[in-house]
């Protein structure tokens, strides 16, 4: 009997919602039956465009964020308060899980929705629920809960939540830098961040500079900006975002934007996991736009360590200090990169790393 899995994944930025299109399609080619949840409207569109149809599960559960992709704090914990404990929310999310948990044997919670880290702390539910995270995220959720007022209460309450993380059947935590590695302890695996497939783009899709910025960003400054910098630079661009869909040289989504950057010169993006796995596995050099979101700024810390070839660029409301930002890095990494990795090679990483995730989660 083929497997019978449930992913959620949210909808909050659209690398959970990348991650899960690419793990159904390579589940579904394994055997397994998957279904899928997400939570908003935007989330279903976007991965229609991938070829999957997801559930609407709830839209009330979300991270806030500003036009410049800033995490508001205080907006984000009134809407989990608001989740939590209004009733006719996460209950009645737990209420629909619940039925859905009996037909299915396994539940993936991509990424931390709370009615499923409940859930994954219970008997009879938690035998069933693995939370699939980032491991920056990880650390980045528990901090905010550590910063809270008053404090003995915002401990209390990471603390809870680190208690459900724990207790579920199993948990998956990735990084863009991760290997793959079998070789690791029971219910906690460490896998790298799941990457697409680069198909062979017919020109001009080889570009100059391949840019995604998530939906959070859609300051109309920052976006003519960025395009200027890599003017300046020389380069031309493919650009990519929904909060920018329907502006001049800008696309909502595009489903091959992975196989673009793959070929491009440079990669221009927000420091989430899926960008930064993309340039580790393709070997291309990355301009990582930063803001204040927590998890993003250690991934770009981390980026730095392991030597990654990048530059971080900072908006903060100049347009023309953020053009020569953009314009230097892209001057710079364009000088500083070596020879290209093979097609073939990085292809064959990201294969590698897909397959060890479809190993795990057939397993669990």
């Amino acid at each position: 009997m083929s497997k019978r899995i449930l992913y959620l994944a949210t909808a909050d930025a659209r690398g959970h919602l990348m991650r899960a299109q690419l793990l159904v399609h390579a589940l579904r080619e394994a055997g397994a039956q998957v279904e899928v949840l997400t939570t908003s409207e935007q989330g279903q569109h976007f991965l229609q465009r991938f070829g999957i149809e997801a559930e609407l599960l709830s839209t009330h559960y979300a991270v806030q964020f500003d036009s410049e992709q800033n995490m508001l704090r205080q907006a984000t914990n009134r809407n989990v308060a608001h989740y939590l404990f209004r009733p006719g929310r996460m209950l009645r999310d737990i209420l629909r899980l619940g039925r859905r948990l009996r037909s299915v044997d396994l539940v993936i919670n991509d990424s931390f929705h709370p009615a499923l880290l409940y859930m994954g702390m219970l008997p009879g539910w938690r035998r069933k629920v693995v939370h699939v995270y980032g491991a920056s995220l990880k650390v980045a959720l528990l901090n905010n809960f550590a910063g809270m007022w008053p404090r003995q209460f915002g401990r209390l309450f990471g603390w809870i939540v680190d208690r459900q993380i724990n207790a579920a059947r199993a948990r998956i935590e990735h990084d863009f830098a991760y290997e793959v590695d079998d070789a690791q302890a029971p219910l906690l695996y460490r896998l790298p961040t799941p990457v697409a497939l680069a198909a062979v783009m017919p020109e001009p899709a080889a570009t100059g500079a391949a840019v995604y910025l998530n939906p959070h960003f859609s300051e109309p400054s920052l976006a003519d900006a960025l395009g200027a910098g890599l003017e300046d630079a020389g380069l031309d661009a493919h650009r990519v975002g929904e909060g920018y869909a329907g502006r001049h040289g800008w696309l909502g989504v595009d489903p091959h934007w992975a196989s673009r950057a793959a070929q491009a010169r440079l990669i221009v993006s927000a420091p989430g996991m899926a960008a930064l796995s993309i340039a580790r596995v393709y070997q291309r050099p990355i301009i990582l736009v930063l803001s204040d979101q927590p998890e993003q700024t250690s991934n770009a810390a981390r980026a730095a360590q392991l030597q990654l070839l990048h530059r971080v660029v900072t908006w903060r409301g100049d347009a023309a200090d953020f053009r020569r930002q953009v314009a230097a890095a892209a001057q710079q990494l364009t000088a500083a990169a070596g020879a290209e990795s093979t097609a073939a090679a990085g292809r064959a990483r990201a294969q590698g790393r897909i397959d060890a995730w479809v190993s795990r989660l057939l397993s669990l």
